[in-house]
């Protein structure tokens, strides 16, 4: 990846926690790596928001949306999240997505090492 300009802000999105947990590792981890990729990489992060994991269309969760309003306003050009499986397990509900992201000027970077060093459009597809 490149080094990105620290003044770009950036939205840590975490899709780890299921309906029934209150907190877990794997959320952890997520938020963990997320801080540690951004720092790495000259980051910003603006704004963290967490949904609860489950549901495969984004669109249906409060803090996707939220993430696209981000976008849509020009206030993130960095979305941070662990791996494809966040924005959706479904890949076929991935790729819209990050046509709709792309489409307002931003870009997602997943934080989990094996996935890092590629681009979110070729290992999300």
């Amino acid at each position: 990846m490149t080094r990105i300009s620290t003044s770009t802000p950036a939205v840590l999105y975490v899709c780890a926690a299921r309906h029934d947990q209150t907190s877990g590792l794997a959320e952890e981890r997520a938020v963990e790596e997320g801080h540690r990729f951004a720092e790495k990489n000259g980051l910003h992060i603006a704004v963290q928001i967490t949904d609860p994991y489950g549901d495969p269309e984004p669109c249906r969760r409060l803090g996707w949306l939220r993430v696209r309003e981000l976008a849509e306003r020009g206030e993130v050009g960095v979305i941070l999240t662990r791996w494809p499986n966040a924005v959706s397990p479904v890949s076929e509900l991935r790729y819209p997505e990050l046509d709709y992201l792309g489409s307002h000027g931003a870009q997602l970077f997943f934080t989990w090492a094996p996935l890092s060093a590629v681009s979110a459009g070729r290992a999300a597809r």
